[in-house]
């Protein structure tokens, strides 16, 4: 079986460091260039043999902001491998949930072609699985100026409001066929501790309220008992031991999480101008698409 994989693209000029970070360290402007044309691109690519795919072969589209765009080939080889997974991945660097939201007749970082809905009317995925930071700092048009530094009140109530409806329009989109919804909790923040819990905090009360699923994959990235505690690097995990690549500094039983002075992302390569799927091997990225594929394997398998 051929397996699709889209990439959305973004416009150049975009930082990927500056896609998701905490107003404390970037300037509160939207970016000024024209968003993106529909130009993403597709690639087909067969899933490895594995003795522990499933019977059913789960659809999976993967939709976020930088987090996805520097994950996405990570998770797409681990979900095809261990489940023998259909993946779709349409991230772009600097987006937030209203991005991805239909019908808004605003200016977008994510064209029309790739909004949740028409991806979920296109593809006729079983999960969509969503991962964004939060993007608190106003750098996306669709937040209309609303930042968490500014008004903590405004930004909860908005985001709110936006997880609530992008799930609608997803339900809405898949009909009788209507797919599970992933929402990926995400790792500490040095910055803004709290407005992570919070965010995490509504992701959880969304897919309780609405028979949607939860990945805690920022607790892969945390360490153990200090679940909001940020850290430059992390012991080794067991699997880490075992693929000695990924524990980076073993003479100290530690592996690395985050590149240089970036405490946002998780790929051990530079940022560019140009957004891209992480092109280095990177602890950090492999835990949290081996903690996503869990929570969908868990439900596949109890099928």
């Amino acid at each position: 079986m051929r397996k699709p994989w889209i990439v959305g693209s973004l416009l150049a000029g975009v930082l990927l460091l500056g896609a998701c970070t905490d107003p404390s360290s970037v300037p509160q402007a939207p970016p000024s260039p024209a968003p993106p044309q529909g130009s993403a691109t597709t690639t087909h690519q067969p899933a490895p043999a594995s003795p522990g795919i499933p019977a059913v072969r789960p659809r999976v589209l993967y939709l976020g902001d930088s987090l996805a765009m520097e994950a996405q080939n990570v998770l797409g080889e681990q979900l095809r491998t261990d489940l023998g997974a259909t993946y779709t991945s349409a991230p772009y660097s600097g987006t937030t949930l209203c991005d991805y939201l239909e019908g808004t007749g605003k200016r977008s970082l994510v064209p029309d072609a790739d909004k949740a809905a028409a991806l979920v009317r296109a593809r006729h995925p079983d999960y969509v699985v969503l991962q964004f930071w939060g993007n608190a700092w106003g750098y996306t048009w669709c937040m209309d100026g609303i930042t968490y530094n500014a008004s903590q009140q405004q930004y909860f109530t908005r985001y709110r409001a936006d997880l609530r409806r992008l799930t609608e329009q997803i339900a809405a989109a898949g009909g009788s066929r209507r797919p599970k919804i992933v929402w990926v909790l995400q790792g500490p923040d040095p910055i803004t501790p709290d407005r992570v819990r919070r965010v995490n905090e509504m992701y959880g009360q969304q897919a309780a309220a609405s028979g949607d699923l939860v990945s805690d994959a920022g607790a892969a990235v945390s360490p153990a008992g200090a679940r909001y505690t940020w850290s430059q690097d992390l012991p080794c995990t067991a699997y880490e031991h075992r693929h000695t690549a990924y524990c980076t500094d073993p003479g100290r039983d530690r592996t690395a999480l985050h590149f240089g002075k970036d405490y946002l992302h998780f790929c051990l390569a530079p940022t560019t101008p140009t957004p891209r799927p992480c092109p280095a091997r990177s602890p950090g990225i492999l835990r949290i698409a081996r903690a996503i594929t869990r929570t969908v394997a868990e439900t596949v398998r109890a099928r």
